[in-house]
């Protein structure tokens, strides 16, 4: 079977192009505030709309930061083309800056209100991974987000513009976008267990950092079109090791104060 994207463009206002991944963008975050209403409701004590209302400033800086950590990690391009800094809409925006942007604008929120930090975060856990699934489809409608070669009659088609010069030969790769989106919904339905199950805040959340990294770094060893790199590894795998580290470290801390 060949899967093979569309185009990046899904129609035009007037003249104006309206992009498959800002839709689908925009897809994720509205089911994530949903989802996000729907387990407070169940598992928590957080207020009615508590989600709806601190949404905005949640997108708003998790997108800030996505595009700023993606940059930062570009800096030797975007220094000399700044303004294409606030050019989101071909794509360039990183889960792990949304991730930390996100954690720090929580933070800020749940002090404001007076809330229980991790519980609040044990919540966007769920909501944020299933947002991640559907997101990732944007990178089909981009092209991007691709594995290694198949080798054989099937995958995804890349046109010759997106492929790295070494696979300039092949048509067909692994569809990783494909990989990681049935990956975050597996990993959904068991942090949704968790949440139900646990008795503490935080292992959610804590849980999530360890199966999303863990999940991201399986996807990133197939990977190809992986731009940034330290110590010879994607940087994504070497952040994702430190969200495991992070994650482990806090269940184990949760569990010893148990």
């Amino acid at each position: 079977m060949i899967i093979q994207s569309p185009g990046e463009v899904a129609f035009y206002i007037i003249n104006f192009p309206i992009y498959w991944y800002g839709i689908f963008l925009a897809v994720a975050v509205f089911f994530g505030v949903c989802i996000a209403e729907i387990l407070a409701e169940r598992y928590t004590n957080i207020r009615k709309d508590f989600f709806i209302d601190i949404a905005p400033l949640i997108i708003i800086l998790g997108i800030i930061g996505a595009r700023l950590y993606y940059c930062a990690l570009n800096y030797s391009y975007y220094s000399k083309h700044f303004w294409e800094i606030f050019d989101i809409r071909q794509g360039g925006l990183s889960v792990h800056g949304m991730l930390i942007a996100g954690i720090l604008t929580v933070f800020y929120v749940v002090k404001k209100n007076n809330l229980e930090f991790l519980k609040v975060l044990d919540v966007l856990a769920c909501a944020t991974v299933f947002a991640q699934s559907v997101g990732r489809w944007g990178n089909f409608f981009n092209s991007e987000a691709f594995g290694l070669p198949t080798y054989s009659d099937w995958g995804l088609f890349i046109p010759v513009a997106s492929r790295p010069v070494e696979y300039l030969q092949y048509s067909l790769f692994h569809p990783t976008f494909l990989y990681e989106a049935f990956a975050d919904i597996l990993i959904f339905f068991v942090l949704i267990f968790i949440l139900s199950k646990a008795k503490n805040s935080g292992v959610t959340f804590f849980a999530y950092l360890v199966l999303y990294s863990f999940a991201r770094i399986l996807v990133e060893f197939v990977r190809v079109d992986s731009v940034f790199y330290l110590f010879g590894l994607p940087i994504a795998v070497v952040v994702s090791a430190l969200f495991i580290f992070v994650g482990l470290s806090g269940i184990f801390y949760i569990l010893k104060e148990k």
